[in-house]
Protein backbone atom coordinates (compact mmCIF):
# COMPACT_ATOMS: atom_id res chain seq x y z
CA UNK A 1 0.00 0.00 0.00
CA UNK A 2 3.41 2.26 0.70
CA UNK A 3 4.68 1.33 -2.39
CA UNK A 4 0.94 2.39 -4.38
CA UNK A 5 1.07 5.64 -2.64
CA UNK A 6 4.59 6.63 -3.63
CA UNK A 7 3.31 6.22 -7.13
CA UNK A 8 0.34 8.33 -6.90
CA UNK A 9 2.36 11.20 -5.00
CA UNK A 10 5.02 10.80 -8.36
CA UNK A 11 2.14 10.77 -10.59
CA UNK A 12 0.84 14.00 -9.31
CA UNK A 13 3.82 15.73 -8.88
CA UNK A 14 4.93 14.82 -12.43
CA UNK A 15 1.40 15.76 -13.66
CA UNK A 16 2.12 19.44 -11.80
CA UNK A 17 6.27 19.44 -13.73
CA UNK A 18 7.96 18.57 -10.44
CA UNK A 19 10.97 16.04 -11.47
CA UNK A 20 12.19 13.67 -9.76
CA UNK A 21 15.59 13.81 -8.27
CA UNK A 22 17.97 11.01 -7.93
CA UNK A 23 19.27 11.84 -4.54
CA UNK A 24 17.96 14.26 -1.67
CA UNK A 25 21.25 15.73 -1.51
CA UNK A 26 19.74 17.26 -4.71
CA UNK A 27 16.09 17.59 -4.51
CA UNK A 28 14.62 20.89 -3.72
CA UNK A 29 11.85 19.15 -2.41
CA UNK A 30 12.30 15.64 0.40
CA UNK A 31 9.13 13.93 0.92
CA UNK A 32 8.90 11.33 3.86
CA UNK A 33 6.44 8.55 3.30
CA UNK A 34 5.74 6.83 6.08
CA UNK A 35 4.74 3.74 7.69
CA UNK A 36 3.19 3.22 11.16
CA UNK A 37 2.81 -0.60 11.50
CA UNK A 38 6.23 -1.17 12.55
CA UNK A 39 7.32 0.19 16.58
CA UNK A 40 8.91 3.91 17.16
CA UNK A 41 7.89 4.92 13.17
CA UNK A 42 7.09 8.63 14.25
CA UNK A 43 11.29 8.72 15.77
CA UNK A 44 12.52 6.90 12.82
CA UNK A 45 11.24 9.48 10.26
CA UNK A 46 12.43 11.96 12.85
CA UNK A 47 15.92 11.14 12.64
CA UNK A 48 15.98 10.74 8.64
CA UNK A 49 14.60 14.18 8.34
CA UNK A 50 17.74 15.17 10.89
CA UNK A 51 20.45 13.04 8.28
CA UNK A 52 19.09 14.94 5.72
CA UNK A 53 19.58 18.42 7.14
CA UNK A 54 22.97 17.30 7.80
CA UNK A 55 23.88 16.58 4.21
CA UNK A 56 22.26 19.44 3.28
CA UNK A 57 23.52 22.49 5.68
CA UNK A 58 24.41 24.55 2.52
CA UNK A 59 21.04 24.95 1.42
CA UNK A 60 17.67 22.89 3.31
CA UNK A 61 14.95 21.83 1.13
CA UNK A 62 11.49 21.87 1.79
CA UNK A 63 10.59 18.76 3.80
CA UNK A 64 7.55 17.05 4.03
CA UNK A 65 5.93 13.99 5.45
CA UNK A 66 2.34 12.14 3.98
CA UNK A 67 1.40 8.73 5.19
CA UNK A 68 0.28 7.04 8.18
CA UNK A 69 2.79 8.91 10.62
CA UNK A 70 1.59 12.21 9.13
CA UNK A 71 -1.83 10.84 9.72
CA UNK A 72 -1.81 9.93 13.06
CA UNK A 73 0.71 12.58 14.59
CA UNK A 74 -0.69 15.47 12.23
CA UNK A 75 0.33 19.07 13.90
CA UNK A 76 2.67 17.59 16.87
CA UNK A 77 5.04 16.58 13.25
CA UNK A 78 5.72 20.53 13.51
CA UNK A 79 5.98 20.83 17.30
CA UNK A 80 8.33 17.24 17.30
CA UNK A 81 10.33 18.62 14.30
CA UNK A 82 10.91 22.49 13.48
CA UNK A 83 12.28 22.02 9.72
CA UNK A 84 8.98 19.72 8.42
CA UNK A 85 7.14 22.49 5.80
CA UNK A 86 4.20 20.09 5.01
CA UNK A 87 2.30 17.36 6.31
CA UNK A 88 0.11 15.55 4.17
CA UNK A 89 -2.38 12.36 5.45
CA UNK A 90 -3.32 8.94 3.97
CA UNK A 91 -6.42 10.41 1.92
CA UNK A 92 -4.67 13.55 0.77
CA UNK A 93 -2.15 12.27 -1.32
CA UNK A 94 -3.59 13.93 -4.97
CA UNK A 95 -3.88 17.26 -2.94
CA UNK A 96 0.41 17.46 -2.85
CA UNK A 97 0.81 19.34 -5.96
CA UNK A 98 -1.81 22.52 -3.93
CA UNK A 99 0.19 21.79 -0.79
CA UNK A 100 3.63 22.39 -1.65
CA UNK A 101 2.46 25.26 -4.02
CA UNK A 102 0.99 26.95 -0.62
CA UNK A 103 4.56 26.68 1.11
CA UNK A 104 6.08 27.99 -1.90
CA UNK A 105 3.77 31.21 -1.84
CA UNK A 106 5.03 31.33 1.94
CA UNK A 107 1.58 30.85 3.24
CA UNK A 108 3.71 28.63 5.97
CA UNK A 109 3.32 25.45 7.63
CA UNK A 110 0.38 23.46 5.48
CA UNK A 111 -1.29 20.24 7.44
CA UNK A 112 -4.03 18.34 4.94
CA UNK A 113 -5.71 15.47 7.30
CA UNK A 114 -8.38 15.78 4.97
CA UNK A 115 -10.96 12.85 3.22
CA UNK A 116 -10.48 12.36 -0.64
CA UNK A 117 -12.44 14.57 -2.83
CA UNK A 118 -15.69 12.72 -4.52
CA UNK A 119 -14.11 11.71 -8.00
CA UNK A 120 -10.74 11.46 -7.16
CA UNK A 121 -8.71 9.37 -9.50
CA UNK A 122 -6.75 6.50 -8.72
CA UNK A 123 -4.67 5.53 -12.49
CA UNK A 124 -1.06 5.74 -11.68
CA UNK A 125 1.26 6.61 -14.73
CA UNK A 126 3.41 4.35 -16.23
CA UNK A 127 6.88 5.96 -14.99
CA UNK A 128 5.88 6.53 -11.37
CA UNK A 129 5.48 2.27 -11.46
CA UNK A 130 7.81 0.74 -9.52
CA UNK A 131 8.16 -2.01 -11.89
CA UNK A 132 8.15 -2.04 -15.35
CA UNK A 133 6.28 -5.79 -15.29
CA UNK A 134 4.42 -5.72 -11.80
CA UNK A 135 1.74 -3.18 -11.46
CA UNK A 136 -0.22 -2.75 -7.72
CA UNK A 137 -3.93 -1.87 -7.98
CA UNK A 138 -5.77 -0.96 -5.19
CA UNK A 139 -9.13 -2.16 -4.76
CA UNK A 140 -10.28 -1.62 -1.06
CA UNK A 141 -8.44 1.61 1.29
CA UNK A 142 -9.04 0.97 5.19
CA UNK A 143 -10.14 -1.21 7.66
CA UNK A 144 -13.00 -2.11 9.74
CA UNK A 145 -11.41 -5.04 11.93
CA UNK A 146 -10.56 -2.97 14.88
CA UNK A 147 -7.74 -6.00 16.24
CA UNK A 148 -6.54 -4.84 19.25
CA UNK A 149 -2.83 -3.91 18.28
CA UNK A 150 -3.75 -2.24 15.40
CA UNK A 151 -3.22 1.18 13.94
CA UNK A 152 -4.45 0.70 10.68
CA UNK A 153 -8.66 2.01 10.97
CA UNK A 154 -7.03 4.82 12.66
CA UNK A 155 -4.31 5.91 10.01
CA UNK A 156 -6.20 4.56 7.24
CA UNK A 157 -9.80 5.01 7.97
CA UNK A 158 -12.80 2.91 7.48
CA UNK A 159 -13.09 0.36 4.52
CA UNK A 160 -14.16 1.53 1.14
CA UNK A 161 -14.25 -0.34 -1.96
CA UNK A 162 -13.59 0.80 -5.30
CA UNK A 163 -16.22 0.16 -8.29
CA UNK A 164 -14.92 -3.31 -9.91
CA UNK A 165 -15.60 -1.32 -13.41
CA UNK A 166 -12.95 0.66 -12.32
CA UNK A 167 -10.51 -1.98 -11.07
CA UNK A 168 -11.65 -3.79 -14.07
CA UNK A 169 -9.91 -0.98 -16.28
CA UNK A 170 -6.86 -0.68 -14.51
CA UNK A 171 -6.05 -3.62 -14.68
CA UNK A 172 -7.03 -3.96 -18.46
CA UNK A 173 -4.83 -0.84 -19.28
CA UNK A 174 -1.67 -2.79 -17.56
CA UNK A 175 -2.27 -5.44 -19.76
CA UNK A 176 -2.34 -3.52 -22.69
CA UNK A 177 0.63 -1.70 -21.39
CA UNK A 178 2.56 -4.81 -21.43
CA UNK A 179 2.69 -5.85 -17.43
CA UNK A 180 2.81 -9.25 -16.79
CA UNK A 181 1.49 -9.24 -13.48
CA UNK A 182 -0.83 -7.34 -11.20
CA UNK A 183 -1.65 -7.49 -7.50
CA UNK A 184 -4.45 -6.44 -6.09
CA UNK A 185 -3.86 -4.55 -2.89
CA UNK A 186 -5.62 -3.80 0.27
CA UNK A 187 -5.65 -4.27 4.01
CA UNK A 188 -8.26 -6.95 3.70
CA UNK A 189 -8.55 -7.65 0.28
CA UNK A 190 -11.13 -9.94 1.15
CA UNK A 191 -13.70 -7.53 2.57
CA UNK A 192 -14.32 -5.83 -0.59
CA UNK A 193 -18.20 -5.04 -1.03
CA UNK A 194 -18.38 -2.21 -3.30
CA UNK A 195 -21.25 -0.01 -2.89
CA UNK A 196 -22.64 -1.00 -6.14
CA UNK A 197 -21.91 -4.09 -8.34
CA UNK A 198 -20.82 -2.14 -11.25
CA UNK A 199 -18.47 -4.19 -13.38
CA UNK A 200 -18.81 -7.70 -12.60
CA UNK A 201 -22.64 -7.93 -12.99
CA UNK A 202 -22.39 -11.08 -15.16
CA UNK A 203 -19.32 -12.75 -12.82
CA UNK A 204 -20.97 -15.21 -10.08
CA UNK A 205 -19.49 -15.81 -6.96
CA UNK A 206 -20.36 -16.01 -3.31
CA UNK A 207 -19.10 -13.04 -2.41
CA UNK A 208 -18.10 -9.90 -3.96
CA UNK A 209 -14.15 -10.56 -3.65
CA UNK A 210 -14.92 -13.46 -5.77
CA UNK A 211 -16.75 -11.81 -8.37
CA UNK A 212 -14.30 -9.56 -8.87
CA UNK A 213 -11.28 -11.94 -8.93
CA UNK A 214 -13.41 -13.79 -11.70
CA UNK A 215 -13.85 -10.56 -13.61
CA UNK A 216 -10.53 -9.73 -13.21
CA UNK A 217 -9.59 -12.75 -14.75
CA UNK A 218 -11.68 -12.53 -17.37
CA UNK A 219 -8.70 -9.48 -18.41
CA UNK A 220 -6.72 -12.07 -19.75
CA UNK A 221 -3.71 -10.47 -18.19
CA UNK A 222 -1.34 -13.20 -17.24
CA UNK A 223 -0.57 -13.28 -14.02
CA UNK A 224 -2.96 -11.97 -10.82
CA UNK A 225 -2.45 -12.01 -7.10
CA UNK A 226 -3.62 -10.60 -4.23
CA UNK A 227 -2.66 -9.29 -0.86
CA UNK A 228 -3.88 -9.23 2.12
CA UNK A 229 -6.20 -11.62 3.39
CA UNK A 230 -8.14 -11.85 6.33
CA UNK A 231 -9.10 -14.90 7.85
CA UNK A 232 -12.96 -14.04 8.89
CA UNK A 233 -14.08 -13.12 4.87
CA UNK A 234 -11.86 -16.14 3.49
CA UNK A 235 -14.85 -17.77 1.81
CA UNK A 236 -13.95 -21.06 0.17
CA UNK A 237 -15.11 -19.89 -3.11
CA UNK A 238 -11.80 -17.80 -3.44
CA UNK A 239 -10.36 -21.07 -3.46
CA UNK A 240 -12.91 -22.26 -6.36
CA UNK A 241 -11.89 -19.36 -8.46
CA UNK A 242 -8.24 -20.59 -8.14
CA UNK A 243 -8.90 -23.62 -9.24
CA UNK A 244 -10.79 -21.86 -12.68
CA UNK A 245 -8.79 -19.42 -13.55
CA UNK A 246 -4.86 -20.08 -14.38
CA UNK A 247 -4.12 -16.57 -14.20
CA UNK A 248 -5.02 -16.58 -10.56
CA UNK A 249 -2.04 -17.06 -8.92
CA UNK A 250 -1.52 -19.80 -6.50
CA UNK A 251 -0.26 -18.38 -3.51
CA UNK A 252 -2.53 -16.80 -0.36
CA UNK A 253 -1.41 -14.56 2.54
CA UNK A 254 -3.55 -15.20 5.12
CA UNK A 255 -1.84 -13.98 8.50
CA UNK A 256 -3.16 -15.96 11.34
CA UNK A 257 -1.42 -13.81 14.17
CA UNK A 258 -1.41 -16.64 16.92
CA UNK A 259 -2.12 -20.54 17.54
CA UNK A 260 -3.74 -19.82 21.01
CA UNK A 261 -7.88 -18.84 21.17
CA UNK A 262 -6.88 -17.24 24.22
CA UNK A 263 -4.68 -14.96 22.42
CA UNK A 264 -6.67 -14.20 19.42
CA UNK A 265 -9.61 -13.46 21.74
CA UNK A 266 -7.27 -10.74 23.26
CA UNK A 267 -6.44 -9.60 20.03
CA UNK A 268 -9.93 -9.69 18.95
CA UNK A 269 -9.18 -11.39 15.56
CA UNK A 270 -12.85 -12.53 15.59
CA UNK A 271 -12.37 -16.26 14.74
CA UNK A 272 -10.78 -19.52 16.31
CA UNK A 273 -7.63 -21.39 15.44
CA UNK A 274 -10.63 -24.57 14.38
CA UNK A 275 -11.70 -21.26 11.88
CA UNK A 276 -8.34 -20.76 10.38
CA UNK A 277 -7.17 -24.54 10.00
CA UNK A 278 -10.59 -24.66 7.73
CA UNK A 279 -9.10 -21.94 5.67
CA UNK A 280 -6.07 -24.26 5.36
CA UNK A 281 -7.65 -27.08 4.80
CA UNK A 282 -9.59 -25.14 1.93
CA UNK A 283 -6.53 -24.17 0.18
CA UNK A 284 -5.30 -27.64 0.94
CA UNK A 285 -7.90 -29.26 -1.51
CA UNK A 286 -7.24 -26.80 -4.32
CA UNK A 287 -6.64 -28.79 -7.60
CA UNK A 288 -3.12 -26.81 -7.36
CA UNK A 289 -0.87 -26.66 -4.65
CA UNK A 290 -1.44 -23.22 -3.10
CA UNK A 291 1.56 -21.49 -1.10
CA UNK A 292 0.54 -20.23 1.98
CA UNK A 293 2.19 -17.50 4.02
CA UNK A 294 1.08 -15.97 7.17
CA UNK A 295 1.88 -13.19 9.65
CA UNK A 296 2.27 -13.51 13.51
CA UNK A 297 2.92 -11.29 16.50
CA UNK A 298 4.98 -13.21 19.27
CA UNK A 299 4.72 -11.63 23.04
CA UNK A 300 1.28 -10.18 22.94
CA UNK A 301 0.31 -8.65 26.58
CA UNK A 302 -0.76 -12.58 28.35
CA UNK A 303 0.78 -14.89 26.30
CA UNK A 304 2.13 -17.88 28.21
CA UNK A 305 4.42 -20.48 27.58
CA UNK A 306 1.40 -23.09 26.46
CA UNK A 307 -0.54 -19.92 24.49
CA UNK A 308 3.07 -19.60 22.74
CA UNK A 309 3.40 -23.56 22.20
CA UNK A 310 -0.07 -23.49 20.57
CA UNK A 311 1.03 -21.55 18.13
CA UNK A 312 4.40 -23.52 17.64
CA UNK A 313 1.65 -26.42 17.18
CA UNK A 314 0.05 -24.08 14.66
CA UNK A 315 2.74 -23.76 12.49
CA UNK A 316 3.63 -27.58 12.38
CA UNK A 317 0.45 -28.51 11.14
CA UNK A 318 0.01 -25.85 8.42
CA UNK A 319 2.98 -26.08 7.20
CA UNK A 320 3.79 -22.54 5.48
CA UNK A 321 5.65 -21.82 2.47
CA UNK A 322 6.55 -18.72 4.26
CA UNK A 323 6.12 -16.84 7.64
CA UNK A 324 6.77 -12.99 8.83
CA UNK A 325 7.62 -12.94 12.77
CA UNK A 326 6.93 -10.10 14.55
CA UNK A 327 7.80 -8.89 18.34
CA UNK A 328 4.73 -7.20 20.26
CA UNK A 329 4.90 -3.76 20.60
CA UNK A 330 2.18 -1.92 21.83
CA UNK A 331 0.69 1.36 19.08
CA UNK A 332 -0.26 4.82 20.83
CA UNK A 333 -4.18 4.69 20.85
CA UNK A 334 -4.92 0.98 20.28
CA UNK A 335 -6.55 -0.76 22.98
CA UNK A 336 -3.80 -3.13 23.56
CA UNK A 337 -1.60 -0.35 24.27
CA UNK A 338 -3.77 -0.57 28.31
CA UNK A 339 -2.49 -3.94 28.40
CA UNK A 340 0.07 -4.55 30.85
CA UNK A 341 3.19 -5.86 28.47
CA UNK A 342 4.11 -8.83 30.85
CA UNK A 343 6.24 -10.73 28.51
CA UNK A 344 9.96 -9.64 28.62
CA UNK A 345 12.41 -8.42 26.03
CA UNK A 346 14.43 -11.60 26.47
CA UNK A 347 11.35 -14.13 26.35
CA UNK A 348 10.18 -12.38 23.43
CA UNK A 349 13.82 -12.76 21.34
CA UNK A 350 14.17 -16.31 22.60
CA UNK A 351 10.07 -17.35 21.59
CA UNK A 352 10.94 -15.18 18.27
CA UNK A 353 14.63 -17.57 17.66
CA UNK A 354 12.45 -20.69 18.35
CA UNK A 355 9.42 -19.71 16.40
CA UNK A 356 12.15 -19.10 13.48
CA UNK A 357 14.20 -21.86 13.90
CA UNK A 358 10.84 -23.99 13.18
CA UNK A 359 9.73 -21.81 10.48
CA UNK A 360 13.09 -22.49 8.92
CA UNK A 361 13.01 -26.66 9.40
CA UNK A 362 9.70 -26.29 8.23
CA UNK A 363 10.44 -24.31 4.86
CA UNK A 364 13.73 -26.18 4.57
CA UNK A 365 11.26 -29.19 3.46
CA UNK A 366 8.95 -27.42 1.46
CA UNK A 367 11.84 -25.79 -0.86
CA UNK A 368 13.79 -29.04 -1.22
CA UNK A 369 10.28 -30.44 -2.51
CA UNK A 370 10.96 -27.92 -5.40
CA UNK A 371 14.52 -29.12 -6.73
CA UNK A 372 14.12 -30.88 -9.90
CA UNK A 373 10.83 -29.15 -10.60
CA UNK A 374 9.94 -26.68 -13.59
CA UNK A 375 8.92 -23.62 -12.54
CA UNK A 376 7.84 -20.50 -14.91
CA UNK A 377 9.32 -17.27 -13.21
CA UNK A 378 9.06 -13.00 -13.98
CA UNK A 379 12.37 -12.25 -15.12
CA UNK A 380 12.37 -8.74 -12.41
CA UNK A 381 16.15 -7.86 -12.18
CA UNK A 382 19.50 -8.53 -10.92
CA UNK A 383 19.88 -11.07 -8.48
CA UNK A 384 21.24 -9.15 -5.06
CA UNK A 385 23.53 -11.74 -4.39
CA UNK A 386 25.38 -11.87 -7.89
CA UNK A 387 25.86 -9.63 -10.89
CA UNK A 388 26.19 -13.04 -13.06
CA UNK A 389 22.20 -14.24 -12.21
CA UNK A 390 19.17 -12.81 -13.16
CA UNK A 391 15.89 -12.98 -10.42
CA UNK A 392 12.30 -13.03 -10.37
CA UNK A 393 9.33 -14.30 -9.00
CA UNK A 394 7.16 -17.37 -9.50
CA UNK A 395 2.91 -17.44 -9.67
CA UNK A 396 3.59 -19.20 -6.19
CA UNK A 397 5.78 -16.02 -4.90
CA UNK A 398 8.81 -17.92 -5.09
CA UNK A 399 12.07 -15.83 -5.47
CA UNK A 400 13.87 -17.84 -7.93
CA UNK A 401 17.82 -16.90 -8.72
CA UNK A 402 19.32 -18.04 -12.39
CA UNK A 403 22.26 -17.37 -14.71
CA UNK A 404 21.49 -14.52 -17.01
CA UNK A 405 21.39 -11.41 -18.87
CA UNK A 406 19.25 -7.96 -18.59
CA UNK A 407 17.56 -9.16 -22.36
CA UNK A 408 15.36 -11.87 -20.09
CA UNK A 409 13.87 -8.76 -18.16
CA UNK A 410 10.12 -8.61 -18.34
CA UNK A 411 9.61 -12.25 -19.99
CA UNK A 412 8.28 -15.24 -18.42
CA UNK A 413 10.79 -18.05 -18.44
CA UNK A 414 10.64 -21.92 -17.50
CA UNK A 415 13.42 -22.29 -15.02
CA UNK A 416 14.37 -25.89 -13.68
CA UNK A 417 15.23 -25.85 -9.60
CA UNK A 418 18.21 -27.07 -8.63
CA UNK A 419 18.94 -26.01 -5.50
CA UNK A 420 17.07 -24.62 -2.52
CA UNK A 421 18.19 -21.81 -0.49
CA UNK A 422 16.70 -20.59 3.51
CA UNK A 423 14.20 -18.18 1.39
CA UNK A 424 14.56 -18.91 -2.50
CA UNK A 425 15.45 -21.40 -4.99
CA UNK A 426 17.98 -21.65 -7.72
CA UNK A 427 17.54 -22.84 -11.24
CA UNK A 428 18.87 -23.02 -14.77
CA UNK A 429 17.15 -21.32 -17.54
CA UNK A 430 16.19 -24.35 -20.11
CA UNK A 431 16.28 -22.14 -23.20
CA UNK A 432 19.96 -21.47 -22.29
Amino acid sequence: MNVADTERATTRLRAHDYIVSDSPAAADIVLFNTCSVRERAAHKVLTRIGEVRKQRRDQTPLIGVMGCVAQLEGELLFEQSPHINFVVGTRATDRLPAIIEKVLEGQGKVLDLGERAEGESLQIATHARHSAYVGFVPIIEGCNKFCSYCIVPFSRGREKSRLASEIIADVSRLRDQGFREVHLIGQNVNSYRPALNDGFELFKGATPFSRLLRAVAATGIERIKFTTSFPRDFHEDIVSALDEHENLCNWVHLPVQSGSDKVLRAMRRGYKVSDYLRCVENTRRAHRRISLTSDIIIGFPSESSSDFKETLKLVQTCRFDGLYIFKYSERPRTPSAKLLDDVGKEEKASRFLELERLQREVQRGIYLDYVGETLKVLVEGVSTKSLKDMTGHTTCHKVVNFAGNSQMLGSVIDVQVTESKINSLYGKDLVR
